[in-house]
């Protein structure tokens, strides 16, 4: 079979439902992973996900803030895991477990905070506070569960790599670039035995971008983006990948996020 996992910072579940279910009714995923989504649960605008096939859906949200939420057509077979990452009460993390081609598969959620604007968290707490959180995400291990595949996906808020943003050199000293969040993003890969699935098809020099801001005037022309969004799994689904597409359109559709879709296809 054919599995088709996406990720994608919506920026208000609410307010873009319409270019979700556009992006669903076009590319129709198996599970979509959304971010930011800004909604608590009990607001979580699920008909029109569930009129579409996707009756399966798990959410942690808070109102006006974070939030993720995991959407699917294929059941999801165990409990749903919410962790609160540095323990400070954000949605900002969601796990879910289903089958697919005889295989289990944990999949990861994350909406990885971004860090104000300042790269020293001895004057921003919330740079310290992604910190943190990236550093917490080092005990979190793709093969850490017996017979149980791995992915995690979502908005990590980070472009690890020189060639996952416009400029390298201007942006060292800018929150999402700086080497301490690179070598830390890293470092979580690393030790957790992660596979970066972009770049297993579409290796460096290559640029790869799925955020544009919103401050550009013309963002496609200026085309300053970075890579913040990922898609990682362990070893034996890698193996298994594709194709990745990251639907850059979609940063043109009608209001809409500054992130794109990104959507890794498997051959179970």
């Amino acid at each position: 079979m054919v599995l088709s996992i996406a990720t994608w910072n919506i920026n208000s579940v609410r307010l873009r439902m319409p270019l979700v279910v556009r992006f669903l009714e076009e590319w129709q995923p198996d599970v979509l992973c959304l971010q930011e989504t800004k909604c608590p649960n009990e607001q979580f605008p699920s008909a029109p996900l569930k009129n579409l096939g996707y009756r399966y859906i798990e959410m942690h949200g808070q109102k006006g803030y974070h939030g993720v939420a995991t959407i699917s057509r294929l059941p999801l077979t165990e409990l749903t895991d919410r962790r609160d990452y540095c323990g400070v009460g954000d949605a900002r993390h969601l796990s879910v477990v289903f089958d697919a081609g005889g295989r289990r598969i944990r999949l990861h959620n994350f909406y990885v905070p971004a860090g104000g604007d300042e790269p020293d968290r001895t004057i921003n707490p919330k740079f310290g506070h992604k910190l943190d959180f990236v550093e917490e995400m080092k005990l979190l291990h793709a093969e850490a569960e017996a017979g149980m595949s791995s992915v995690l996906v979502g908005d990590l808020n980070i472009a690890p790599l020189e060639h996952d943003v416009w400029s390298h050199k201007q942006l060292l000293n800018i929150v999402s670039h700086t080497p301490i969040e690179t070598e830390g993003l890293t470092a979580v890969m690393a030790g957790g035995a992660w596979v970066d699935l972009m770049r297993q098809h579409t290796p460096v020099p290559e640029k790869l971008y799925t955020w544009w801001s919103y401050r550009a005037k013309d963002w496609a022309a200026a085309d300053r983006g970075r890579r913040l969004d990922h898609i990682w799994s362990s070893a034996d689904l890698a193996r298994q990948l594709t194709r990745v597409d990251i639907l850059r359109e979609a940063r043109a559709w009608d209001r809409p996020s500054d992130h794109v879709p990104v959507i890794a296809r498997f051959e179970l």
